[in-house]
């Protein structure tokens, strides 16, 4: 059944021109191939790729337009149906402020997305031309990790998208909710998939690397010793300059994935912060209501939180988890150098590796958003961060007295 599928799939991949199978990807444009479909179903890819180029196209930017503006107002509609109008009522200030929260940091995101549509075509293609130069290997080690959480995502959306309609609310506000979730995701999808594709093109220049140290280490000797070590010395002193030049490369997209994401990752961070923080405390609220196990509704709603909840924290988890080995994989590039200069006893290519260590000293190759470092401190003191202000809810609420107080 299998096969079928497959030959099913190459069939319609064929006569739309291009060669796609999930978890085989064989170029970035069958690597990011889920995710980029994901993102034009829901208006936020407004380019036409090709095996070269990502290009703008003007039909799917009205789109995208189109959508964004509607989307933006019903998120203000429902912010100003719970804040004047008084249409959408919550029975805690908890509540309330979380409800605020969410809605104003989505549309900020959304906005967001939608302005630096132009940049993030640029930084795309910016990464297709950078991975031309990986190996198929790598592509194929890549898809597992990248199609399976793209695909595992936006089912997780579906499926919440079917338990919220089983929710007491309005229409408009379940629609809007999970196109914001969707977009959220896909965004956060998009990043770490960069960063992915970024750490893989410093694995090949390590790689490289690596190969030189050999090659200067693992010399035989022949009857033309003087000769051969110059024609090798030349042809790697050539490979270092080319894989310095590719190095510096990565670091431009590095710092250019920082500037373009920098408030989308900032948003994503507080939300995820205040998203987790009020929704364990919801749960704790649940737990406590002798009347929710009897109530359906109330246990699909709970059931819900739980899952949010595992979903944010996963994705974060997995934001960090990219960002981290992608920053050690760079990191990585510093000690083969120095392994390499102490195998050498040529002037040029000690100067060449000089030189590429001072390029590696200036080019920290961090990912952050607007001072703060994505690493696992920052997933620490954001876990530290939800324990302490959920005591705090706690203990505000035993004070309060309001142990039963309904969401």
């Amino acid at each position: 059944m299998f096969n079928l599928l497959s030959k099913f799939q190459r069939f319609i991949n064929k006569r739309k021109g291009t060669i796609w199978l999930l978890f085989y990807a064989t170029n970035f444009n069958s690597l990011m191939y889920p995710c980029f479909t994901f993102s034009r179903i829901l208006g936020i890819f407004p380019y036409k790729i090709d095996a070269l180029n990502i290009k703008a196209c003007k039909s799917y930017y009205i789109l995208s337009t189109i959508i964004t503006c509607a989307i933006c107002i019903c998120d203000t509609i429902i912010v100003h149906d719970i804040n004047i109008n008084k249409k959408i009522k919550f029975n805690s200030i908890s509540r309330l402020l979380e409800r605020n929260c969410f809605y104003i940091l989505s549309g900020s995101i959304i906005v967001i997305t939608f302005i630096l549509s132009g940049p993030r075509r640029h930084l795309l293609q910016t990464v297709l031309k950078l991975s031309s130069k990986l190996p198929q290997k790598s592509y194929q080690n890549l898809s597992r990790l990248i199609h399976a959480k793209d695909i595992f995502g936006f089912s997780f959306i579906i499926m919440l998208a079917i338990y919220n309609l089983k929710i007491q609310g309005s229409i408009l506000g379940k629609i809007t909710l999970v196109y914001i979730e969707m977009l959220v995701l896909q965004m956060d999808m998009l990043y770490m998939n960069c960063v992915c594709v970024i750490k893989a093109c410093f694995k090949q220049i390590n790689d490289g690397l690596v190969n030189l140290r050999e090659l200067m280490v693992n010399s035989e000797p022949y009857t033309l010793r003087e000769i051969n070590d110059k024609e090798r010395n030349t042809v790697i002193l050539m490979e270092l300059k080319t894989l310095k030049k590719q190095h510096m490369a990565i670091s431009d997209t590095v710092q250019m994935l920082n500037m373009i994401f920098t408030l989308q990752l900032l948003f994503t961070i507080i939300k995820t912060f205040i998203f987790i923080t009020f929704n364990l405390y919801f749960c704790l609220l649940r737990a406590q209501e002798s009347d929710s196990l009897n109530n359906p509704e109330k246990e699909i709603y709970y059931n819900t939180l739980i899952a949010n909840i595992t979903f944010y924290i996963t994705k974060i988890m997995l934001i960090v988890w990219s960002c981290e080995t992608s920053k050690n994989q760079a990191m990585e590039i510093s000690t083969t150098v120095i392994d390499i200069s102490n195998s050498n006893n040529d002037k040029e290519i000690e100067y060449e590796l000089e030189l590429f260590s001072l390029q590696l000293m200036h080019r920290k190759n961090i990912f952050s958003a607007k001072g703060f470092t994505i690493n696992a401190k920052l997933l620490t003191t954001m876990m530290g961060g939800v324990a302490t202000y959920l005591l705090i809810l706690i203990q505000f609420l035993l004070m309060s007295n309001s142990c039963n107080a309904k969401i």
